[in-house]
């Protein structure tokens, strides 16, 4: 054989026709699962990769998954779980012999213009949305355009556990948060106190509520109380730092915090001197280096759901009144990471 494998010498060791291997390649529903299975092991013992540029010229297809790249966050901290995220995705597309294709937007009008250049000039297949808010209107563009799309966030603000035409994945950050709070709770700390970002965040709002789920269930302490331990502020280190020192003045001793994400939770940390127990989400490698706990989220699993929904019987759009047995959307679990805190650290 030569140094590039071609179908033929696929189909020759599978010990199937050439139309079967493109088969497999190109609508593999179409052949038997032990067949299929067959033809993978081939591909896979042989290295073989599907000339991309053919493959486009036949399908009329680009084989090419849009995404925007996000601009970096005020701390450099939260930011990072979103090119996480992208490399997971980028990484596990490519196993797909699929392209990822960045671009950049300043905010959700700019980010529909660049839908409607990409699209018009058939340079992506679909898009994959990250950050969603209530009222998004990048989605509600991509359905009207009959765009396939598959949103990393759920379409916060509409049923989003039963809604046709919005594919999403997510973390279920209630859960996670909820753990972390039941954590501190377990070690007899009661007066546990929630750091997130102001009301009207779907994503913050969800990780707010599993603070409260396991305060109510386990601390004993009334709503007026929970109130007062629960500050909103915005996600840049110094912010946490405030929250903190003016829940202590204003609530009274704090036994422990949890935190909607790593940067509040060092702004925590800063400004406590790692006096009381902190757990953060995200687990940044901030997280990692000053040993202190936080949620983190399985982005190989999110990737992979992602890629699954834009490639499965879906293929990122479905349309309004369609009858599709698979799940429209994929609810991640989180991981809460345990480390022993980090040593004391000057409080300012």
């Amino acid at each position: 054989m030569g140094l590039q494998p071609t179908v033929s010498d696929v189909a020759d060791v599978a010990g199937v026709s050439r139309q079967t291997v493109s088969n497999v390649l190109n609508a593999p529903e179409l052949v038997r699962p032990e067949t299929r299975e067959r033809v993978q092991a081939a591909i896979h013992t042989l290295g073989y990769r599907p000339h991309a540029s053919a493959r486009r010229l036949r399908t009329q297809k680009s084989s090419t998954i849009g995404i925007r790249l996000d601009p970096i966050t005020q701390d450099g901290i939260s930011g990072s779980i979103l090119d996480r995220f992208l490399h997971a995705l980028t990484e596990q597309a490519d196993r797909q012999g699929l392209r990822m294709l960045l671009f950049t937007a300043s905010g959700p009008d700019d980010e529909i213009e660049q839908f409607r250049r990409l699209s018009d000039a058939a340079d992506v297949d679909a898009f994959v949305l990250t950050s969603t808010f209530h009222g998004d209107p990048r989605t509600e563009w991509l359905i009207e355009h009959g765009q396939s799309f598959v949103t990393f966030g759920r379409p916060w603000g509409i049923d989003d556990m039963t809604d046709p035409q919005h594919l999403w994945v997510d973390v279920d950050g209630r859960a996670g948060v909820r753990e972390a709070t039941s954590y501190l709770l377990s070690r007899r700390l009661r007066r546990i106190a929630f750091v997130g970002w102001p009301s009207g965040s779907g994503t913050g709002d969800d990780r707010r509520e599993g603070w409260l789920d396991a305060m109510r269930e386990r601390s004993g302490l009334a709503e007026d109380e929970l109130r007062r331990l629960d500050a909103a502020v915005e996600d840049v280190v110094p912010f946490g730092a405030d929250a903190i020192r003016r829940l202590e003045a204003e609530a009274g001793p704090i036994d422990g915090v949890v935190c909607a994400s790593d940067s509040l939770a060092l702004g925590v940390l800063t400004a406590t001197g790692g006096r009381i127990p902190v757990v953060g989400y995200d687990d940044t490698p901030v997280a990692a280096s000053l040993g202190f706990s936080s949620v983190g989220q399985q982005l190989d699993e999110v990737a992979a759901g992602v890629l699954e929904l834009l490639t499965g019987a879906h293929g990122g759009q479905v349309r309004a009144g369609e009858e599709v047995a698979d799940p429209r959307h994929r609810l991640v679990a989180p991981r809460l990471v345990v480390r022993e805190g980090p040593p004391l650290i000057g409080a300012r």
